[in-house]
């Protein structure tokens, strides 16, 4: 009788566990009440990766969506959405510091449970990004045309496409209050508003880009400079919905008149965490940049297949940046609880989870590199590059994994400097001589330069681990 019942029992058991994990993915897109300082780590850490998983699915379809679009109007608009875009890695660079740093204060304010002083930070947060974005945008709007032909446009292309720099420049307040107010609700615990705000401003891009590019009845064609507008449009109005939410107050943070303060001493706190951020991000930029000249030197096939294979590593390590916010987070929170030894553990158990979750990624696009190239163009020289690229980065997923989270966990301490510092010896002192060894100096070519941001990569992951076991992280007082 016993053995006949067991498959009742096992159906029974798999049936009550499919049930249980259906609701907690509910509980994670709809909003957890939780509070993540006491909650058990891996149900807290699957509640708020989640959303900001889907969150940075959001943000990488922005970029999509324009240049599918962009790219029909020919190749001067797409050549002027690449150099602005170039530029603006500038303010994507402040408005992730500055979202870094949002982060680690707000969080350990929450953990605190001082959701008053977290308001308050966040205010600050949005002054101090506010300031910066009007300083971009009065030169961009105004010189937005003399800076496409700085850049190497020529006459005919800066008259025709100066509106996207300007429009873009000019409006860049949009981007940067969404990347902070976005990490104001991501470090509350509240990761599925982040979630739902990006929904919104994907869904209005989406309609508006074809609709402002070509128009449609009495919608005028408004070319490349309706693809800047759809986007700045969607991403103000996400950015109204993020004030609503604010001062609505339903969330775990609320603005109100008691929080709408200057408060010059957390400012400055804010400015010098941010500075760590930027710098990472800007470290970071740089040494891609200068690696896709060095592959340049190989012809337009290596570079068109390399950078196609980059587009497909990026998309598969959103997954990764999504746990790693998660886990930036909750070092933060139970710092600001008090309980650095479960702070630290979040960290480790989150990057065993991306580490299984990165391993079964990298089983998939070592086995089938060719047809995940295939999907982009059927050129057979720059499939058999970014074939050589997939295979070759597609070995340091396990390292890139834990490597993302233990920066995260640096940075959700407050502790930007170390990351930064990390990235400076093995991005520039260690990768791009690498590469440049490697595929110049010993002919390995694309090869080389792959090897190269493989070992790189895997040293950032080595030291960083090394570092955060000491524990000086966890006396950082943000």
């Amino acid at each position: 009788m016993i053995r006949k019942n067991e498959p009742n029992s096992m159906n029974l058991k798999n049936k009550i566990s499919i049930q249980s994990l259906w609701a907690d993915v509910k509980e994670a897109i709809a909003g957890s009440e939780r509070d993540f300082t006491t909650t058990s780590l891996g149900k807290a850490i699957f509640l708020l990766a989640v959303p900001m998983i889907l969150e940075m699915m959001m943000e990488s379809v922005f970029a999509v969506v324009d240049i599918f679009f962009v790219s029909r109007l020919g190749s001067d608009a797409v050549a002027t959405v690449g150099i602005t875009e170039s530029v603006m890695t500038i303010v994507y660079a402040v408005g992730i510091g500055l979202s870094t740093a949002t982060t680690a204060i707000v969080s350990r304010r929450v953990g605190e449970k001082e959701p008053r002083k977290a308001g308050n930070a966040a205010f600050q947060a949005i002054l101090v990004g506010a300031v910066f974005s009007f300083i971009v945008a009065i030169p961009g709007f105004v010189f937005a045309k003399e800076f496409l032909m700085l850049m190497g446009a020529s006459e005919e292309m800066a008259a025709e496409g100066f509106y996207y720099p300007m429009v873009m420049f000019g409006g860049n307040l949009v981007i940067m209050l969404l990347f902070i107010i976005n990490a104001v609700f991501r470090s509350s615990g509240d990761a599925a508003i982040s979630m739902r705000v990006l929904w919104l401003a994907n869904i209005i891009n989406l309609i508006l880009d074809p609709l402002l590019i070509f128009g449609w009845g009495p919608i005028p064609a408004l070319g490349i400079k309706g693809a800047a507008i759809a986007t700045t449009t969607g991403r103000g109005i996400a950015v109204l919905y993020q004030f609503y939410l604010l001062f609505k107050g339903n969330g775990r943070i609320h603005l109100d008149i008691r929080n709408l303060s200057v408060r010059l001493k957390v400012m400055v706190k804010l400015l010098r965490l941010s500075i760590g951020g930027i710098f990472q991000y800007l470290i970071a930029t740089s040494s891609w940049i200068i690696l896709v000249r060095m592959i340049s030197v190989f012809g337009a096939d290596v570079l068109a297949g390399y950078t196609i294979a980059i587009r497909i590593i990026i998309f598969a390590l959103l997954p990764s940046w999504g746990l790693s916010n998660a886990a930036a987070t909750l070092v933060g929170q139970n710092l600001g609880a008090d309980k650095p030894d479960r702070a630290e553990r979040s960290v480790w158990i989150t990057g065993s989870v991306n580490v299984v979750m990165m391993s079964a990624i990298c089983v998939i696009i070592l086995l089938i590199p060719e047809r995940l190239v295939l999907l982009f163009i059927q050129d057979p020289g720059v499939v058999q590059s970014g074939v050589t690229t997939l295979q070759w980065m597609g070995t340091g997923f396990i390292f890139y994994a834990l490597g993302m989270v233990v920066v995260q966990g640096f940075n959700g301490s407050g502790d930007t400097l170390t990351p930064t510092k990390i990235n400076l010896v093995c991005f520039w002192m260690i990768e791009i001589p690498l590469a440049y060894l490697l595929s110049i100096q010993w002919h390995y070519d694309l090869a080389g330069v792959c090897m190269a941001i493989v070992i790189s990569e895997s040293l950032l992951t080595i030291i960083g681990v090394a570092i955060f076991k000491q524990g000086k992280w966890k006396l950082r007082k943000v």
